[in-house]
């Protein structure tokens, strides 16, 4: 197998355009970003979908389980499909045929057919590893954590930004003369269409290694797979480090997704805030992305050079512990004060969580570093289920007896006893979720790795010192 150790940058450098992984660094980025944009674009539609489709409670909740179930099988086909065929056309092939679903969306008709397209386009969100594999083979072990983190976190900026993008184009899209009730359709169809698009520069603009391409670099024989380096799938299956690196992701970017989805309900029911200012506050805890998930892979860097690979552990267990204690605090919180400052808090910790997972991932198995982060990536999804099944089944049962006890009351306080009973389920499920994310955090220092692992490492580092150091002049 070709050693790209020497190929790889050390350096993520932002504006140097010309360099093959800063290039690479800034598409793929831009395609997780476009791919979160539209899988979660129906969301700020949702009331107009609802009311033009005559969704039920349970369907509406369904779609959004659906969309996070479809991702979990996607992201772990992905990986393996990455190892084989190399990025850049799995990349290219999920952006074209991803689009199909988003622009369907805009043409449905039934609740069914809404679903179904709600399950389909959750597939995009397998964009993720590929983005996580693609920086991965572009950046040294240096800078990997802090890459790999700053891509992720610059695309999950797509699941905030539609609640002001879609919108926008919504707008546009009734300045042109189509009526309000049918803006969600075309606003779909665009989101699709930009997908597709980017799939046909994903294809041109990029490569699967700073040497070229896997198919030529076979061809020419710069890159020749032995039985050595295969590794099966099945071998990654048994590796017990993946499952727990599977079950942090969960508790960390699962969770992360499961709070974003019900926050802004929460924040109405609990504090009695108006819909337009809960959806600001939750609108600025994704944005947080921008600096908190490279900050995790930072930080997992930093901790490699002093400790090696156990250093790495070391801050993902203590970021993702953190992450647990302050969303327990956050379940009981009565203030809004209190409740938005332990929420930007959870907000920082919990993206720092997924930024030190995946400074960790590129280390478990070189050979199947797609495999690896596909069967991770499929934990987050894992995760998020979980989690919203847990608090869609504590808040219907909640919600249907508080109506049962106060009917005939009154319209308004049958409302007001069913936000009440919300508030207090979600909260409990809330506090529940922060116990298991502790766990984990404490579960997460059993991830060990060999002498011969530390080992690998130990010259890299060295290696990237050694070039930072100026020769000393010795004069005759």
């Amino acid at each position: 197998m070709i050693n790209l150790a020497q190929e790889k940058s050390t350096k993520l450098s932002l504006l140097d355009f010309k360099n093959v992984s800063t290039r690479t660094f800034w598409i793929t980025s831009i395609s997780f970003f476009l791919c979160f944009f539209s899988w979660f674009g129906i969301v700020p539609f949702m009331p107009d979908v609802v009311k033009d489709l005559g969704l039920t409670p349970d369907q509406k909740w369904n779609s959004i389980i659906l969309a996070v179930s479809g991702t979990v099988f996607a992201r772990l086909l992905i990986g393996k499909l990455c190892d084989k065929y190399g990025p850049r056309l799995c990349y290219t092939w999920l952006l074209m045929l991803g689009a199909i679903p988003v622009i369907l969306c805009g043409m449905v008709q039934t609740p069914t057919q809404f679903l179904i397209c709600r399950l389909f386009i959750g597939f995009i969100g397998a964009s993720f590893v590929i983005t996580q594999v693609h920086t991965s083979l572009m950046f040294a072990t240096n800078i990997v954590g802090t890459a790999n983190a700053t891509s992720a976190g610059w695309g999950n900026l797509g699941g905030g930004a539609n609640r002001l993008g879609m919108p926008l184009i919504a707008a546009a899209v009734v300045a042109f003369g189509v009526a309000d009730g049918e803006a969600w359709r075309y606003s779909m169809v665009i989101a699709g269409v930009i997908c597709f698009l980017m799939g046909i520069v994903y294809y041109l603009f990029t490569t699967d290694t700073p040497k070229g391409n896997f198919k030529e670099l076979k061809a020419s024989g710069d890159m020749i797979v032995t039985k050595k380096d295969q590794i099966g799938f099945l071998e990654v299956l048994k590796d017990y480090r993946v499952w727990i690196l599977f079950v942090v992701y969960a508790a960390s970017f699962g969770i992360e997704l499961t709070v974003y989805g019900t926050m802004d309900d929460y924040l109405q029911n609990t504090f009695q805030l108006e819909r337009v200012t809960a959806g600001n506050i939750v609108l600025s805890f994704a944005l947080m992305n921008i600096f908190a998930r490279t900050l995790g892979g930072f930080f997992g860097d930093k901790f490699g050079k002093l400790k090696g690979l156990r250093g790495r552990v070391l801050f993902l267990s203590f970021i993702l512990t953190l992450q647990g204690v302050i969303l327990i605090f956050f379940s009981g919180a009565t203030s809004l004060v209190l409740g938005v400052v332990l929420l930007i808090m959870f907000s920082l910790s919990v993206q720092m969580a997924e930024g030190a997972t995946f400074s960790v991932v590129p280390f478990i198995n070189k050979k199947a570093i797609g495999s690896v982060s596909g069967i991770v990536g499929a934990g987050g999804n894992v995760g998020a289920f979980l989690a919203a099944m847990l608090l869609k089944s504590k808040s219907a049962l909640a919600e249907k007896t508080a109506i049962a006890a106060n009917e005939g009351l009154g319209e308004e306080v049958v409302k007001a006893a069913q936000s009440v009973a919300s508030s207090s389920a979600v909260s409990s499920g809330y506090l529940l979720i922060g116990f298991v994310v502790v766990v984990t955090g404490i579960i997460a220092l059993t991830i060990k790795f060999s002498t011969e692992e530390e080992k690998e490492e130990a010259p890299q580092a060295l290696n990237e010192l050694a070039s930072k150091l100026t020769p000393i002049k010795v004069k005759n």
